[in-house]
């Protein structure tokens, strides 16, 4: 058998078979079909849509020409160069598609190599490309990028080392222009308005371009029922409460807390009620001196492996330094509290940091709940200081406890009290039960329907506690909607079952407890006999309910219960209250009236 052997060319039948590789100069035609991808970061207020825009038309002059046809498109938003190819949301797909035969491109080009490759990215992902036969277009190299060509190489390693020094550059230029703002304009940054505030129009934007596009710009105004909330929030602290004895207090009254008071900048924070972490976040911003602050925190870049570099950055938030926070020279918003006032506030901080176990023992003490069930826990309070007493399990009875060591030394107290004040909680728990029984007899029954009838209006707590689960089931419906749109955009379902999950846990729970709430906003006293008599008797309710159901009654009912040691004398106050609540294993729907006060020996 012979073959033809071309005047034009006659090395090309021997370059063939000797499998000859040579350098062909015009790629015309060599392209077939791509795929773009792109990336945008929004950190600088980049516009996703213009920023896609010229890198897919780069993308396109640069591969039509030589015969290339765009036939898969693969673009992220809001993604930070330093996050790794595997992190990207369409950078992985990218990736994960290189697997599969019937993928429908066999090259990728990208509109910019510094925008999609940062530091040693590019000599992490180029093999994978190679290992599965696809090439890589990159409009810096004029071509096709050639794993063996020692220039392409060092030529993507210095632009991984220029998109590297030009972000580090663009992050220093903007910090020092928005330190610029805040310290002569006093101008708000964005972000969340904090609690107490809210961002309002301020007019047309002082740059004249974004002017011109219609920006306007945004400064902080008074919410003035979170700031009142937040001045009692520096009153109660510096009148010697702690920062979770507060956020017990404010969810006592029903306040709602911050992610529950303003749900749609929240979205990311659960709607739980107050914690100490709020208090404090309220207590340490000097924002609610009128002032302008900014760079409290900064961003950390920190390698998610440090033994394995590879795997990239992830971004933390930390405290920063206080040399690179500034301070506006003028007042920049209202203010909710004076400078004086933040002020004192921040030397109480430190001086009970600082003091130990002394600067500790002059807070209201409220302590996390542990696995035992104390009827009583954070209620009992001793008539000689003033303060929490503490329950505890000793031998086979519980004792609510304050100990003379845990006071402040030097405190005026410390004279007249005794090392130890010891209370039984059986004690309070009879003498707590057999008043609950004495209001539902037949001697004050009438007493009771009409007391209760007669506050049913002033008791704000339920209104409140109907509007938070409310919220809290429109939150997670919205979180169910959103995730089952990202089931029908193509998105694993396993990906996403656990916050589906989670998600319809918290629907069902807030739902079953707005169902137990009071429909209607107040009950006659006709309902309110109705429901006495729907008790039974109360007093063998009592008696055989269980630890945990009684503690939750308690808990209901909140009285204060103040322990005289020197007279041996428990003094029980409290305020009317309709609510429901499971007793016995049988949900009752209990009515409770204090008297203003009772003493019970």
């Amino acid at each position: 058998m012979t073959a033809e052997i071309s005047p034009a060319d006659e090395w090309a039948t021997l370059d063939e078979l000797l499998g000859v590789d040579t350098v062909v100069d015009d790629a015309a035609g060599l392209v077939g079909r791509v795929a773009f991808y792109g990336r945008c970061s929004t950190e600088d207020k980049q516009d996703p849509e213009t920023s896609y825009g010229w890198q897919r038309s780069n993308a396109a002059k640069f591969v039509e020409p030589l015969g290339g046809q765009i036939v898969a498109e693969y673009f992220d938003v809001d993604q930070s160069r330093s996050v790794t190819w595997e992190r990207r949301e369409h950078g992985s797909r990218l990736l994960a598609g290189l697997k599969n035969p019937a993928r429908g491109w066999d090259a990728v080009v990208v509109g910019e190599g510094t925008r999609c490759w940062f530091g040693n990215q590019f000599s992490l992902t180029a093999p994978r490309f190679a290992a599965h036969g696809v090439e890589l277009w990159v409009p810096e190299l004029g071509g096709r990028f050639d794993p063996r060509n020692p220039s392409h190489k060092m030529l993507m390693s210095v632009l991984g080392g220029m998109s590297e020094s030009e972000r580090q550059h663009v992050q220093a230029r903007v910090r020092a222009a928005m330190d610029t703002q805040v310290v002569n304009e006093g101008r708000h940054q964005g972000g969340r308005a904090p609690y107490g505030y809210v961002a309002v129009d301020g007019g047309p934007h002082p740059n004249p371009s974004k002017a011109a596009e219609g920006h306007r710009l945004r400064v902080l105004a008074i919410d003035e029922p979170a700031a009142e909330v937040v001045r009692r929030i520096f009153a109660e602290y510096l009148d010697g409460s702690g920062d979770r004895a507060i956020a017990a207090m404010l969810n006592r009254d029903g306040i709602p807390c911050p992610s529950a008071h303003r749900p749609e900048q929240n979205r990311h924070r659960h709607r739980d009620g107050w914690q100490a972490s709020a208090i404090r976040a309220v207590l340490e911003n000097p924002r609610y001196t009128g002032y302008a602050v900014f760079g409290r925190s900064t961003r950390h870049e920190t390698l998610i492996d440090p033994e394995d570099v590879a795997a990239g950055y992830t971004t933390r938030f930390r405290r920063a330094e206080s040399s690179t926070v500034v301070r506006s020279r003028k007042p920049a918003h209202p203010a909710v509290v004076s400078v004086e006032t933040f002020t004192q506030a921040q030397l109480r901080r430190r001086g009970r940091s600082a003091g130990g176990m002394a600067g500790m023992a002059k807070t209201e003490r409220t302590r996390t709940r542990g696995t035992r069930p104390y009827l009583l826990r954070g209620l009992v309070r001793c008539g000689l200081c003033s303060r929490k007493m503490q329950a505890a399990a000793i031998r086979n009875g519980v004792y609510y406890r304050c100990l003379a060591r845990t006071l402040a030394p030097g405190s005026a107290v410390l004279e007249d009290h005794p090392k130890t004040v010891n209370l039984r909680e059986d004690v309070v728990a009879e003498a707590l039960n057999g008043w609950i029984g004495r209001l539902f007899s037949r001697e004050n029954r009438d007493t009771t329907v009409r007391a209760l009838a007669a506050v049913q209006g002033t008791d704000r707590g339920s209104a409140a506690q109907r509007a938070l689960l409310e919220r809290t089931v429109a939150d997670a419906r919205e979180r169910l909607r959103r995730n089952q749109a990202a089931i029908d955009a193509g998105i694993d379902p396993a990906a996403i079952a656990e916050a589906m999950n989670e998600a319809y846990a918290a629907k069902q729970v807030a739902e079953a407890e707005l169902e137990a709430l009071p429909k209607n906003g107040n009950v006659t006293e006709a309902e309110i006999y109705a429901m006495i008599d729907s008790f039974g008797d109360v007093d063998d309710i009592l008696a055989n309910a269980k630890q945990p159901s009684l503690a939750r009654l308690y808990e209901k009912i909140r009285p204060t219960v103040r322990y005289e040691p020197r007279e041996n004398t428990l003094y029980i106050a409290g305020s009317p209250r309709v609510f429901s609540v499971c007793v016995g294993g049988v949900q009752h729907a209990l009515v409770a009236a204090f008297a203003p006060q009772l003493m019970a020996a």
